[in-house]
C-alpha cells in the first residue's frame, strides 16, 4: 500500500513518506515536539481552522470538545477521552494506515483533546495493532496515561455508543444516544469520541496554526483527508487529497469506469460520468471509501454481496436492524439473480422507508442509502436482470466482504 498518489501536488501533512513508521524521534524532527499552551486559545484556533471530524459525519471538531468540556463542569465528572481507530467498514484502511506510519501525529493529538476536555483517562481503540502501539507508547512521557483498548472485529463496533458501551465492559453494541455519549458515554462520564484523523489534524493545527490547515481545500471546506483507493487491477491505496480536488485526479474516470462507491458500505453509487464532474467533498466521503466499478461487472451484484454482509452485522436490538435490512438484503438478491423479480423493486422502496430514521443507531440509514443509490445508478442493469440477462462479462467479486460468521 501506498501513502500518496505522486501527481496530487500537495506535500503529505499526515503519513510519513515512504511506508517507514516514524518513532518519537523522527516524528519530532519533522514536526517538532508537541507543546501544551492555553486550552482556550487551542479550541478558538480549531474553530477558525475549520476542522470537521473524518470518521464519516464532518461534524465541527471544536464544537464537539466545547459541549465535551461544558458535560465535565456541568456534571463535575472528568471526561473521558477516546480516539476511535477502530476500522470496521471493510473497504477503509485510512486509519490502520495513519496509525501503522504516523502513530505519534495521533498521540498527541489525543494528548491535546484530553488536555482541551479535562479528561482524567484516554483510551486508543483499534481492532488490529495494538501491541505496536503499545510499544509506541512506552517510548512517551504524556500527562494523560492512555490505554490501548482492541475490540471486537465487527462493522458496528467504532460506532461512538457502541465503543462506550464496550470501553464500559459491555458488549460493543450500540446503544440509543438520549443523552448522547458526550454527556454520558464511558461509565457514564462525559465521552469524546474522535476519529485517529482527525486528531492527528488536531496535532497539527496546534503546532502550526489555522491559516496553515486552511491552505489546502476550499474556504467552505479547507483541509485535506485520507482516502482508501479501490481500483481493479491495482494495489489498493491510502491517500492524502484536498477537498475541493477533481475526483477525476484521484480516480482513472476513463470510459472504462461505469460507476464510483463514494463513502464506503453506508455510502453512494455514483455514474462515473457524473463522478468525474465531481469534486472531494466531506458531504459524501464518509469513511473515505472510493471504489471504481469497470464497465463489465455488475453493480446490482456487488451491492447485494455488501447488502448481505450489512444486514448480517446488524446488532440486532432494534426492528429496523432485525427485520428490515435482511428482508432488503434478500429481496435485492432476487434482484441480483437473472429471472422474475416479482414485488422485490416496491418492497425495497417501501422496507427501506420503513427502517430509515428508526433504528438505535444509524446502521439502517446508510444501509438504505446505499441501497436506494443502486436502485437509481444500476437501474439499466436491474431491467435487464428481470428479463432473464445479466450484462456483466466478469463476475469476480470486487468490494472485499469478511467471510460470514
Amino acid at each position: 500500500m501506498t501513502a500518496t498518489f505522486p501527481d496530487l501536488h500537495m506535500s503529505p501533512r499526515l503519513l510519513a513518506p515512504g511506508l517507514t513508521p516514524a518513532d518519537l524521534a523522527t516524528h519530532e524532527q519533522r514536526y517538532g515536539p508537541l507543546t501544551y499552551g492555553d486550552p482556550d486559545a487551542l479550541l478558538r484556533t480549531v474553530a477558525e481552522s475549520g476542522l470537521t471530524g473524518r470518521g464519516g459525519a464532518a461534524f465541527p471538531a471544536h464544537r464537539k470538545l466545547v459541549s465535551v468540556a461544558d458535560a465535565g463542569r456541568r456534571t463535575g465528572r472528568a471526561p473521558v477521552v477516546v480516539a476511535n481507530g477502530a476500522e470496521g467498514e471493510p473497504a477503509s484502511r485510512k486509519d490502520r494506515t495513519l496509525l501503522r506510519l504516523s502513530p505519534h501525529l495521533v498521540l498527541d493529538g489525543l494528548q491535546l483533546a484530553a488536555r482541551t476536555v479535562g479528561a482524567g483517562e484516554a483510551c486508543l481503540a483499534v481492532e488490529d495493532g495494538a501491541s505496536y502501539l503499545e510499544s509506541a507508547l512506552t517510548t512517551r512521557r504524556d500527562p494523560v496515561e492512555v490505554r490501548v483498548v482492541r475490540v471486537p472485529k465487527r462493522f458496528l463496533s467504532g460506532q461512538s455508543s457502541a465503543l462506550a458501551q464496550y470501553l464500559s465492559g459491555n458488549a460493543a453494541l450500540p446503544a440509543h444516544q438520549d443523552p448522547p455519549v458526550r454527556e454520558r458515554g464511558v461509565r457514564r462520564a462525559p465521552t469524546l469520541v474522535q476519529n485517529v484523523e482527525t486528531l492527528a489534524h488536531l496535532a497539527l493545527i496546534a503546532r502550526y496554526g489555522a491559516d496553515w490547515f486552511r491552505e489546502a481545500g476550499t474556504p467552505r471546506q479547507p483541509g485535506s483527508a485520507l482516502c482508501t483507493v479501490h481500483v481493479p487491477g491495482r494495489e489498493v491505496r491510502v491517500l492524502e487529497a484536498p477537498f475541493g480536488m477533481p475526483l477525476s485526479r484521484v480516480l482513472p474516470l476513463d470510459a472504462g469506469a461505469s460507476a464510483v462507491l463514494v463513502g464506503g458500505y453506508h455510502g453512494t453509487w455514483i455514474p462515473a460520468a457524473e463522478a468525474a464532474q465531481l469534486v472531494l467533498d466531506a458531504g459524501y466521503l464518509g469513511a473515505g471509501v472510493l471504489a471504481v466499478l469497470p464497465a463489465g461487472h455488475c453493480g446490482v451484484t456487488e451491492t447485494a454481496r455488501v447488502l448481505r454482509y450489512l444486514a448480517l452485522q446488524s446488532a440486532g436490538q432494534c426492528g429496523p436492524c432485525l427485520n428490515g435490512l435482511p428482508r432488503i438484503a434478500a429481496a435485492f438478491q432476487t434482484l441480483a439473480t437473472p429471472g422474475p423479480q416479482g414485488t422485490a423493486r416496491t418492497d425495497i422502496a417501501r422496507w427501506a422507508g420503513l427502517v430509515e430514521g428508526r433504528g438505535a443507531c444509524h446502521h439502517p440509514d446508510g444501509t438504505t442509502r446505499l441501497t436506494r443509490s443502486a436502485l437509481t445508478t444500476f437501474a439499466a442493469e436491474v431491467d435487464a436482470h428481470a428479463h432473464g440477462v445479466c450484462t456483466a462479462t466478469d463476475h469476480t467479486p470486487l468490494l472485499p466482504v469478511p467471510r460470514e460468521t
